[in-house]
C-alpha cells in the first residue's frame, strides 16, 4: 500500500536539485540585458524565507483566482449571451467543449515548465487573457467571433492550469502541501464565486453582459502587473528536489550546491516515460470523473436554477438569484478547501479525507437532485443543501491534490510539471467529453433556454409577459386553447370586418353577412360562446394572438420545462456514478491511512535528514 502523508522516504534516487545560494542573478541570465532580465528572468537562487515563500504562494493563488474568474465570466451571464447573439444552447455547449479540448492539449506542452520554469507562463498568460477578455469578447459581432475568443482563452488557461499548481508545489513542503493546494484549489472555486458576486451586484447596474467581461479582464491585467514585479520561480536546482518539511531547507540547499548542469539535464530526460504510469493516470482520471458535478456547477448552474425553480409568485429565478445561489456554493467550497487542507496537514493523511468527502458529497448530491422534482423548493433550502454538497467536494479534492503531487514526487521530483500536465490533460478531456453528453442527457435545456425569452420578455403592445399573463388569466388561456380553431377563423383578415360588425349589432343584415362569410356552424358557436368571447377573449386579444402566433415555440418551452427536472436528475445520477468510481482510485495515491503511521514516517524522515546533514558536514570538514 502506498503512503499518503508527506512522503517520508526519498525517491528512488537522491532528490534532485533545488537551487542553492543567494538571490543573485542566475548564471544563464547574466549575458542578457537588464530589461530582458526584468521581463523574463524571475528565478531565485535560494530557498525563500517563510514570509517571502508565503508571498509567492499568495501571488500564485491570486493569479489562479483571476484567471478562472476571467474564464468563467461567461457562466454568470450565459442566458444574456444566448439572447444577445440569438445563439442556441447547443452552439454554446459546443464552444465550451472546444475550449476545454483545446485547453487539454495546451496542458501537454506546459510540461516544459519543468525545464523552463513556471512564472513566465503565469505572468504572460495573465496579460494575454486580460486583453482577450477586456477587448476581444466585448467587441465580437456574432456567435462565431465569440467562439473564437473563448477558445483562445481556453488555450491559455490549459497551460496555466499546469503552471500555477506546479508553483504552489515548489514553494510548499509536503507537510504543508494540503493547505497550500487547498488555497490553490480555491482559485477555480473563487473564480466562480467572484463571477457570481460581481454579476449579482453589477449586472443590473451596467445593464449589459459585456460589462462583466470588461471588469474581469481589467482584473487580469492588474494581476499581470503585480506578478511581473513580484512573482518568482525557484531555480531548477531547488525546485527539482523533494522537500518534506521546512526543516529540510539546509539539506536541500547543501545538495543543490553540488548539482551539475549534466545532472539537471538528466533529471528531466524522457519525462513522459517516467510519468505515464498506471497509478498517476488512474488517479487523475478518478478525480476527473469525481468532479463531474463541479463541471456542471461551474458551467450550467446559472441555467439550471433559472429554468427549473420558481419563486412564490410563479416566476422563475432570475439570473441574479441564480448567481446568488452560486455564490453560496462557491463560498462553501472555498472555505472547505482551506479548512480540510489544514486538517489534512495536521493529521498528515490524505486518503481518509478523500473517502469521507466522497461519501458526504455523494449523499448530499442525492438530496440535491431530489429537489429538481419540486420546482417550488425554497431558495434557502437550496442554499443549505449546496453548502454541505460543496463542503464534501472540498474535503475530497484539496487533499487529493496534495496526495497526487506527492505521488509524482515519489517518481521524480524534477517532473512535477509533467505530472500536473498529465492531470490537466485528462481533466480537460473528461470535461470536454462530459459536456458532449450533457445536452444529450438533458435535451430539454435547448428548448427551454432558446424559447424562454418568448415567455419572459414583454409581449409587444402590452405591459406583461407570457408567464405573468398565463398566471393572471388562466381562464382566458384555457378557453383560447380549447377553441383555437374557432379563434383562428375569427382572426383571419377576411373575416374580421364581418365578426366586428356582428359583435357591435346583431342586425339581420349583419347576421346574413356572417352566415354567408363564416357559415352556420361558426355563427352558431359565436352565439353559444358570446359571453366568453366578450369577457375572456376580446379584452386580451393582443396577448392571445401572441400566444397563438408562437404556439410551437411555447409548446416546446412547456415540454422542456416539464422534462427538465427529471433530465437533470439523470445527469446528477451520472455524477454520483463518477464519485463511486473515484473511490478505488484513492488507493493509487501515495500516503498513509492512519495518522500514527504518518507521524512515524515523518519522524523517520527527520532522522534521515539529520544523518545526511552530518555526513555532508563531515565530508566538507
Amino acid at each position: 500500500m502506498t503512503s499518503d502523508v508527506p512522503t517520508s522516504e526519498p525517491p528512488r534516487e537522491e532528490p534532485r536539485a533545488v537551487s542553492s545560494g543567494t538571490a543573485s542573478v542566475p548564471e544563464g541570465a547574466k549575458r542578457h540585458g537588464v530589461l530582458f532580465r526584468f521581463f523574463f528572468v524571475h528565478e531565485v537562487e535560494e530557498y525563500p524565507s517563510t514570509g517571502k515563500r508565503t508571498g509567492y504562494l499568495a501571488l500564485a493563488v491570486i493569479a489562479t483566482i483571476v484567471l478562472y474568474y476571467t474564464y468563467y465570466t461567461q457562466t454568470g451571464v450565459t442566458p444574456n449571451i444566448l439572447r444577445s447573439f440569438h445563439m442556441s444552447f447547443g452552439f454554446y455547449v459546443g464552444i465550451v467543449i472546444v475550449s476545454n479540448l483545446i485547453g487539454a492539449f495546451a496542458s501537454l506542452p506546459a510540461s516544459q515548465t519543468d525545464r523552463l520554469g513556471r512564472s513566465n507562463v503565469v505572468i504572460y498568460g495573465l496579460l494575454i487573457v486580460g486583453l482577450l477578455v477586456t477587448v476581444g469578447v466585448p467587441n465580437v459581432s456574432g456567435e462565431w467571433g465569440f467562439a473564437v475568443v473563448i477558445s483562445a482563452i481556453g488555450l491559455v488557461e490549459g497551460a496555466i492550469l499546469v503552471a500555477t499548481p506546479a508553483l504552489v508545489r515548489d514553494f510548499s513542503p509536503q507537510l504543508g502541501r494540503a493547505s497550500a493546494m487547498g488555497f490553490w484549489t480555491v482559485g477555480p472555486v473563487a473564480g466562480s464565486l467572484v463571477v457570481s458576486i460581481v454579476a449579482n451586484h453589477t449586472l443590473q447596474h451596467f445593464g449589459d453582459w459585456q460589462s462583466q467581461f470588461i471588469i474581469s479582464g481589467l482584473s487580469a491585467i492588474g494581476a499581470f502587473v503585480l506578478s511581473l514585479f513580484f512573482l518568482k520561480d525557484l531555480s531548477p536546482r531547488l525546485r527539482d528536489q523533494l522537500m518534506v518539511s521546512v526543516r529540510d531547507q539546509t539539506l536541500v540547499e547543501a545538495r543543490a550546491r553540488g548539482v551539475t548542469e549534466e545532472e539537471l539535464t538528466e533529471a528531466t530526460q524522457r519525462p513522459w516515460r517516467q510519468i505515464l504510469k498506471w497509478d498517476l493516470v488512474g488517479s487523475a482520471f478518478g478525480v476527473s470523473i469525481f468532479l463531474l458535478v463541479y463541471y456542471a456547477a461551474s458551467g450550467f448552474f446559472t441555467i439550471y436554477f433559472s429554468t427549473t425553480f420558481k419563486n412564490a409568485n410563479g416566476s422563475y429565478f432570475s439570473v441574479a438569484q441564480a448567481n446568488g445561489l452560486n455564490t453560496w456554493f462557491w463560498a462553501a467550497d472555498a472555505i472547505g478547501l482551506v479548512i480540510f487542507g489544514a486538517l489534512s496537514d495536521r493529521l498528515r493523511v490524505r486518503k481518509p479525507f478523500m473517502l469521507l468527502g466522497t461519501l458526504v458529497s455523494g449523499a448530499l448530491l442525492i438530496v440535491f437532485l431530489a429537489q429538481a422534482g419540486n420546482i417550488h423548493t425554497g431558495y434557502y433550502t437550496l442554499v443549505l443543501i449546496e453548502i454541505f454538497l460543496a463542503a464534501g467536494i472540498a474535503m475530497a479534492y484539496g487533499p487529493w491534490m496534495a496526495g497526487y503531487t506527492e505521488t509524482v514526487e515519489a517518481k521524480n521530483p524534477a517532473l512535477v510539471g509533467t505530472g500536473l500536465a498529465l492531470w490537466g490533460w485528462i481533466l480537460r478531456l473528461v470535461v470536454g467529453i462530459s459536456f458532449i453528453f450533457l445536452p444529450v442527457v438533458i435535451s430539454s435545456v435547448s428548448p427551454v433556454v432558446n424559447n424562454q425569452p418568448l415567455a419572459t420578455e414583454t409581449i409587444p403592445g402590452t405591459h406583461t409577459n407570457v408567464l405573468a399573463f398565463q398566471t393572471a388569466h388562466e381562464a382566458s388561456v384555457t378557453f383560447a386553447e380549447a377553441h383555437s380553431s374557432l379563434l383562428k377563423t375569427l382572426n383571419e383578415p377576411q373575416n374580421v370586418p364581418v365578426v366586428s360588425a356582428l359583435a357591435k349589432a346583431a342586425t339581420p343584415a349583419n347576421i346574413a353577412a356572417a352566415l354567408k362569410q363564416l357559415g352556420p356552424t361558426v355563427v352558431g358557436e359565436l352565439a353559444k360562446y358570446q359571453t366568453q368571447l366578450t369577457t375572456l377573449v376580446v379584452p386580451y386579444s393582443t396577448e392571445l394572438n401572441y400566444l397563438a402566433a408562437h404556439q410551437s415555440q411555447l409548446l416546446a418551452l412547456q415540454n422542456g420545462v416539464n422534462e427538465s427536472p427529471h433530465q437533470w436528475q439523470h445527469w446528477f445520477w451520472v455524477c454520483i456514478g463518477g464519485m463511486v468510481l473515484f473511490i478505488p482510485t484513492i488507493f493509487m495515491t501515495k500516503g498513509r491511512w492512519r495518522p500514527r503511521r504518518a507521524r512515524e514516517d515523518a519522524e523517520r524522515h527527520a532522522r534521515e535528514v539529520q544523518e545526511e546533514l552530518a555526513r555532508l558536514q563531515t565530508a566538507s570538514a
